[in-house]
């Protein structure tokens, strides 16, 4: 679980901010969503390997 110490005269946008921030990092919210529903092991080997031809195509990109 992800906690946040507020700071001296420290806004509470400031701090849902930094909160937020910590959340995206440590990726709590992409593995809630990726454990919701059952993913079939196909499934996921497929997804899997989309995002890995993605990766190699962008760094390509980055090369030239």
């Amino acid at each position: 679980m992800s906690y946040v110490v507020a700071g001296e005269n420290e806004s509470s946008d400031s701090l849902l901010r930094r909160f937020n921030r910590k959340v995206q990092l440590e990726r709590i919210m992409s593995a809630a969503r990726r454990q919701q529903h059952y993913e079939k092991p196909l499934s996921r080997n497929k997804r899997k390997a989309i995002g890995k031809r993605k990766e190699t195509t962008k760094a390509l990109k980055r090369q030239y």
